[in-house]
């Protein structure tokens, strides 16, 4: 029996983030597309016992989960120092960097380790994050060059980012993630017109992702919807109400917007996040860099128009499914945004063929297509 063990801690996180997620559906994918006589099994620090309580009722099928002696602060101090002892040895598949990356033998004792690099903020965007985790994430780095047999990124974009700051070699493989199984809409109409009446969502809207931090360019697109040309419809941001000491009322405010024109929404399942996005009459993504367009291809899936900028792996990503915004010239960015959202919502032919073409572009980014492609990396080691 050949076993792969998946280090699971992101899901048990305090806040588990983009990343828990990942690391859930790519864990019940690979569950799912064990090849014969293989088995997932998991690895997670020292926690409550209910926190593993949620990590197996979350993933059926997991062979068994391996705790460490260490709490998640203390493992992951640990593990940057190259004390690995604890997570034992054999095939392991970090969905991040939180890994156990030390001298190993894979020829002799047939250990091997593949992590993953979601994004280079650490380098691009150091603000985004806090001092602690951009030292965390460059150590992290550098101990992945040295023992690191493989280096999962999301998009091609990130590995070209990666190889302009770190020389990994061939070791980079490119798998990108999917559309998450709970993302559907109710069974019947009826019980979706009650989860819209639920949320107060208006006839037609706007909707964005994203939050007040710069680089997600929300202030860009809520300054668009001030402006004399922006589009008069209300906008409705997924993500928190305020970043740091900004609100969204606040910025809301200073574009000149009435109250209430924008609002935020945080907290929501995945049934009524499908119906939030599917029911909008454009997803705009305006974010200057992401490492992969996770929440674009989910509004793709759902059929919802999507304007977005032209960061690489956004373009990447979309292909011609959407309508892209230049960056460049941030004071003539909102500008910019409003006139293509504009242009979506007034050309009803532009509308349908972003909804044709989204939809079709979706079907090639699927958690089973993810999973099996890791399963090749590590038959490949």
């Amino acid at each position: 029996m050949t076993t792969l063990r998946v280090v699971l801690d992101q899901m048990i996180a305090p806040v588990p983030g983009g990343i828990g997620r990942y690391t859930e559906e790519l864990t019940r994918a690979l569950i799912a597309t064990a090849p014969a006589d293989c088995d997932v099994e998991g690895i997670v620090s020292s926690s409550p016992a209910e926190h593993y309580a949620r990590i197996e009722a979350s993933l059926p099928g997991l062979g068994s989960l391996h705790t460490t002696t260490l709490p998640r602060r203390e493992l992951a101090r640990a593990w940057q120092l190259g004390l690995a002892n604890t997570s034992g040895s054999g095939m392991i598949h970090a969905p991040s960097l939180l890994a156990p990356l030390r001298r190993h033998d894979i020829v002799k004792d047939g250990s091997q380790v593949a992590v993953t690099i979601h994004d280079v903020l650490a380098w691009t965007h150091p603000e985004a994050l806090t001092p602690t985790t951009v030292a965390w994430t460059k150590v992290m780095v550098k101990r992945a060059r040295k023992h690191a047999d493989a280096v999962v990124v999301p998009s091609h974009a990130v590995a070209h980012q990666l190889a302009d700051i770190i020389d990994l070699g061939d070791r980079v493989r490119v798998i990108g993630g999917g559309v998450g199984a709970g993302l559907r809409l109710p069974s019947n109409s009826s019980a979706t017109e009650i989860i819209a009446e639920r949320l107060a969502l208006p006839s037609d809207y706007i909707v964005a992702v994203g939050t007040l931090e710069p680089r997600k360019a929300i202030t860009a697109l809520i300054t668009a919807f001030g402006l004399p040309e922006g589009p008069d419809l209300p906008l409705i941001v997924l993500g928190p109400a305020a970043w740091g000491e900004l609100d969204m009322a606040s910025v809301a405010d200073e574009a000149g917007l009435p109250w209430g024109r924008v609002r935020a929404m945080s907290g929501l399942t995945d049934e009524e996040l499908a119906v939030v996005i599917s029911r909008a009459s454009v997803f705009v993504y305006p974010s200057l860099e992401e490492g992969f367009a996770g929440p674009m291809i989910q509004a793709f899936h759902l059929g919802t128009p999507v304007v977005h900028s032209d960061a690489p792996a956004l373009i990447e990503a979309s292909g011609d499914a959407g309508l892209a915004v230049e960056r460049e010239d941030a004071a003539g960015y909102p500008e910019r945004l409003a006139a293509a959202v504009n242009r979506v919502l007034t050309d009803a032919t532009l509308a349908n063929r972003l909804r044709i073409v989204g939809s079709d572009r979706a079907r090639a980014f699927t958690w089973r297509d993810s999973a099996e492609r890791v399963w090749l990396l590590h038959a490949d080691l």
